[in-house]
């Protein structure tokens, strides 16, 4: 698990730092994006291992960037893990459209507040 860098991309300074945290104290490298197009740009720049992504941003909705993700072959590989308050009424909300579900690339969806250690448990089995 040394050295495994996952990066997080969520507008909540809070939520990037508690992650950060959680990661670190399993061995982890966080690296840290403040949104979307942060986000995107420092995946293709630090090749991540996995990335934890938050659907509502202002700049680019975790949407659009784990469409992006998907469809860069130098990114495509990449574990996306969802970490979102509305994971749970998703496919009910008009923010989120069946076809957007199902078009969706990610690996995973987690609600916020998330349990740290189910977190850290589906981290480990992607990357492990």
């Amino acid at each position: 698990m040394a050295g495994k860098r996952v990066l997080i991309i969520d507008d909540d300074p809070d939520l990037v730092e508690a992650v950060s945290m959680l990661l670190e104290a399993e061995g982890m490298e966080p690296l840290a994006a403040y949104g979307g197009i942060e986000g995107l740009e420092k995946a293709r720049k630090e090749s991540p291992d996995l990335i934890i992504l938050d659907v509502m941003m202002e700049d680019k909705d975790g949407f659009a960037v784990a469409k992006e993700v998907a469809n860069d072959q130098s990114l495509g590989d990449i574990p996306v893990i969802m970490l979102t308050a509305v994971a749970e009424h998703a496919m009910d909300t008009s923010y989120a459209p069946q076809a957007a579900i199902k078009s969706l690339e990610a690996d995973e969806w987690f609600d916020k507040p998330v349990d740290p250690a189910a977190l850290v448990e589906r981290i480990k089995e992607f990357i492990g």
